[in-house]
């Protein structure tokens, strides 16, 4: 039985929604300023996002790599103080991407970043040079092929790697020998980026560690379909017949169809999970704890034929379950994940968290059906599990409360002994605060008190999401003092 997380509190907040001067949250100094707001608000954990590089739909759960950093979230500014970029490229970044600070341009970011960290690269590949080569070899076993995959991608105008060449998407030797040759310097600079992203994601580790926060990660169950893992691990995909996605639920009356390729997990168990053992070994590495997206996967997954259109028409098929699990323990000892188990659930998934001792996850916003049966009523937690006011695919709470049905606010009302409009997020906050659960987070959104137009993410929508910013003047100290409050009245300060 893994060990349980210390009673706390925390806040939910994406690296991109960090303030900052280049459009996008980085890992420098808004990080930096924003780990010591958490320090001086009580606060023990900080949720982010997945932070890998984003492919369609600029969402970090359709990356275009399992193992590799965003390079949107390397900080040009500490760029600038190691003598990589001059003074003068800082200001014209600032100009080109910080045109709406309380919103990302993700297509400015894609066209500008790769210009600036070029410059970076041939001011400092040679001078890195022996840092470098250490981290080659530290990351032998996903950096190359992500590298000679994105620079495939360039070479064509970014199309999946289904619609490459022949020899290139199926991967022949000599053809991969040409190209790797070919494209040798596109290739290093890619290797070169990735370097920069670590070394600033280790600082900002070290910087949290130092100052008691836990960087809880986030780790999507699913590879996307153009993405450096697809490419290079075929063998262990279903790559024609079915996608992933769910059926139809809270989010959406047509089920959700993400459109991942599904995993072939026999052939993965041949190979005691060989890939998700090296996956999950490098996501350990980079955080505290890690969330696992879509637990309830691993019991039983959504298969949806490969040219549906919507995701009604799927299946439900048997997952690796508890062998799994047990294997994950063998190989890397009791991992400190949190199971995301929402959605669908059955009797034999409440039983494969049971067996695994990880804390699940509660979410107040699916807590108040009239009939009181819900499992997310915070009078019917245990202990051993992660309450949420609402997650990044929620709506705020000032959203969600303006949303609800007569029945459901009477029955909030009678819940909370009644409700106040005006700090209905706080209540919840509080609610969640006071309840048994180990931990509870709560989205920077949450705490701030804002609508739905700062809602991170709509599921089932594919364009517009993942955009919402906090702007530096938001962590003020009043707001501090007042999580500081609660969270040290109710036992979770740190």
């Amino acid at each position: 039985m893994m060990p349980r997380m210390k009673r706390g509190s925390g806040i939910l907040l994406a690296i991109s929604s960090l303030p900052g001067r280049f459009g996008i949250g980085t890992l420098g100094e808004g990080a930096r300023k924003f780990v010591d707001w958490l320090g001086q608000s009580g606060q023990a954990y900080w949720q982010i996002l997945p932070i890998s590089p984003t492919g369609f739909g600029d969402s970090p759960y359709q990356a275009f790599s399992a193992f590799a950093g965003n390079p949107y979230f390397i900080d040009l500014e500490d760029l600038h103080r190691e003598g990589l970029l001059p003074r003068g490229a800082l200001d014209l970044c600032e100009s080109f991407f910080a045109s709406d600070p309380d919103s990302v341009d993700y297509y400015a970011q894609y066209l500008g970043r790769p210009q600036v960290l070029s410059l970076a690269f041939r001011h400092g590949a040679g001078r890195l040079a022996a840092g470098l080569e250490a981290f080659r070899k530290r990351h032998q076993s996903w950096l190359g092929d992500y590298a000679l995959y994105m620079a495939l991608k360039g070479e064509y105008e970014m199309k999946p790697f289904d619609q490459w060449p022949e020899a290139l998407a199926l991967r022949y030797p000599a053809a991969l020998k040409e190209a790797a040759a070919r494209l040798k310097e596109q290739v290093d600079y890619h290797i070169f980026v990735q370097y920069l992203f670590f070394r600033q994601w280790d600082a900002l580790r070290k910087y949290a560690g130092g100052r008691g926060i836990r960087i809880i990660g986030d780790m999507p169950i699913y590879m996307a379909p153009d993405s450096a893992d697809a490419w290079v691990e075929h063998d262990i995909l279903d790559l024609e017949r079915r996608v992933a996605g769910c059926p139809p639920d809270y989010f959406s009356a047509t089920g959700q169809l993400w459109g991942n390729p599904l995993y072939d997990w026999e052939k993965l168990k041949e190979t005691e999970y060989a890939w998700w053992m090296r996956r999950i070994a490098h996501q350990l590495s980079l955080y505290d704890d890690l969330r696992i997206d879509h637990f309830r996967g691993f019991e039983a997954y959504w298969a949806i034929p490969a040219g549906a259109k919507t995701a009604e028409s799927g299946q439900w098929l048997p997952g690796p379950g508890i062998d799994f699990f047990r294997r994950l323990k063998k190989a890397i000892g009791d991992p400190p994940l949190i199971a995301e188990d929402l959605g669908y659930l059955t009797p034999e998934v409440f039983e494969l968290l049971r067996e695994t001792g990880f804390p699940g996850l509660k979410v107040l916003h699916f807590a108040f059906t009239p009939g009181g049966e819900s499992i997310y009523l915070p009078h019917r937690y245990e202990k051993n599990c992660v309450v949420y006011t609402g997650t990044h695919d929620n709506d705020t709470t000032v959203g969600w409360y303006r949303g609800l049905a007569k029945d459901e606010l009477a029955f909030l009302d009678a819940y909370l002994d009644g409700v106040d409009e005006e700090r209905i997020h706080w209540q919840l906050i509080r609610l969640a605060m006071s309840s048994v659960a180990d931990v509870c987070i709560f989205p920077m959104q949450d705490v701030l008190g804002l609508p739905s137009s700062a809602r991170m993410n709509r599921p089932q929508t594919a364009q517009g999401n993942w955009r919402w910013r906090l702007t530096a003047d938001k962590l003020d100290g009043e707001l501090s003092r007042k999580l500081a409050g609660l969270t040290e009245l109710f036992g979770r300060q740190r």
